[in-house]
């Protein structure tokens, strides 16, 4: 059923005829990509593994399953309808009813919002959890579709999520200037997987729980892949003597940000000296140099390595610390430091192209299981971004990758032995299309 039966809305292009509007086109969708995404899905098992980890506690059951609820407002949340309330229009459209297990004709509709807001709300912290390892399993078992991995880097950081009006565990941070979520994120350095994300109330610090995950991370890694070498790698949020010697007991490598203060500055005073003297004899060039020294906070049981950087630039000089037990270089620890700025572009994705800033849920647990979808979301998308990839596709954003795979209006038809979709001709993400149907391992559909 169309959402309007209004009269056409009228509109005067320059061309010889009018152009008449109306939403009376019949059952086609604008996300013909919904295809790929239920692929996707089906390929790494996710709706189907978070359904299968909690208990449905609903005292309403009705007709949708939990799996057919996850799947439906995980595939919404990839094709780019981030809140609930778009469920009440897109319930009835045909592909997304078809990649939820419905037919789209004959099939009865989705969810609509209420029923949305019941599941997560019905929720437990414990079924927060088993989500989370669901994801985390997920996640195991495609960082070893390529084989089983040498070394795993675990990408911390924080981010701010805005608060939505009087939100339990929404407070106002001094750093962000603002009422917000603080969700701790971690990522896979070396490939960009999502690995797991953790709802934290906003006053929460930067490094608040980073133990506790890491603790159940390495526990997990270990078990699933004993002789891969595990390295943290965060900014200096995540400088507390707990982290070090976590890390140090479990020998896992770790290079983390160190906050300036006068001792450190007054280490490096010297290299900054030597600095600026190259600078004024390369007439104002660029010069940045390296040194390490152990150091040893009054917090800390014993001295650690700690490799600073100074640079003389033209708008003044700078300087930066990091703390780490890896037995690199000075210059190649630094190095490998800086290489954690590719993160951000992970969760400006999860962000901006998977909503994962849309917690508007008044209870904290709802919040969670809210940023677990979207974390799911972010898994399928990433799946495919990496399928492209492989295919010899250069890396583009989340949003980018959603605009030229997902974003294709068609129409859907119902006949008796298949479905068929209709796309529009001359899309420019058809060879996108034609890439990820030629991956040499995909299971092929009969046709």
């Amino acid at each position: 059923m169309s959402q309007s039966a209004t009269a056409a809305l009228p509109f005067a292009p320059p061309a010889p005829l009018p152009l008449a509007v109306d939403f009376d086109g019949g059952r086609l969708t604008s996300d013909g990509g919904w295809a790929w995404v239920e692929e996707a899905d089906r390929a790494v098992g996710l709706c189907a593994g978070l359904a299968a980890a909690v208990r449905d506690r609903r005292r309403r059951r009705g007709r949708h399953s939990l799996l057919d609820l996850l799947r439906q407002r995980i595939y919404q949340i990839a094709g780019g309808y981030e809140d609930q309330d778009d469920a009440d229009a897109l319930r009835t459209d045909p592909l997304l009813k078809l990649v939820c297990g419905r037919l789209p004709a004959t099939g009865p509709d989705l969810a609509s919002q209420p029923t949305f807001s019941r599941l997560e709300n019905a929720l437990s912290a414990t079924d927060c959890y088993r989500l989370a390892r669901a994801l985390g399993e997920v996640y195991l078992r495609e960082r070893e579709r390529a084989g089983v991995p040498r070394r795993v880097v675990l990408d911390l950081d924080g981010t701010d999520d805005p608060a939505h009006g009087a939100q339990e565990g929404a407070a106002y941070h001094g750093y962000y200037r603002q009422r917000m979520y603080h969700p701790l994120l971690v990522f896979d350095g070396d490939t960009g997987q999502l690995v797991t994300a953790v709802l934290r109330p906003g006053t929460a610090h930067a490094g608040h729980g980073a133990v506790a995950v890491l603790k159940r991370l390495v526990r997990a890694l270990r078990a699933r892949w004993p002789e891969a070498a595990i390295e943290v790698r965060a900014d200096s949020g995540f400088a507390r003597p707990e982290v070090y010697a976590f890390c140090e007991a479990e020998d896992v490598a770790y290079t983390i940000g160190l906050v300036p203060n006068p001792r450190l500055e007054r280490l490096a005073a010297p290299l900054l000296a030597e600095a600026r003297a190259q600078q004024a004899a390369a007439d104002g060039a660029k010069v940045r140099l390296l040194a390490e020294t152990a150091y040893q906070a009054a917090s800390w049981p014993r001295a650690r390595r700690v490799v600073y950087k100074a640079e003389a630039l033209a708008k003044g000089p700078n300087t930066r610390f990091v703390v780490t037990n890896r037995n690199d270089p000075a210059a190649a620890v630094y190095a490998w430091y800086t290489a954690r700025g590719e993160p951000e572009n992970w969760i400006k994705d999860l962000k901006a192209a998977c909503f994962a800033d849309r917690l508007s849920c008044h209870r904290f647990r709802a919040n969670q299981v809210r940023l677990l979808l979207h974390a799911a979301a972010y898994c399928l998308l990433d799946t495919l971004r990496r399928w492209l990839v492989a295919a010899g596709v250069a890396r583009m954003q989340l949003d980018s990758l959603r605009l030229r795979l997902i974003k294709i209006g068609g129409r859907v038809r119902q006949l008796a032995d298949r479905v068929h979709l209709r796309l529009a001709s001359s899309h420019p993400g058809e060879p996108l299309w034609r890439l990820l149907a030629a991956r040499p391992d995909r299971d092929r559909p009969a046709s």
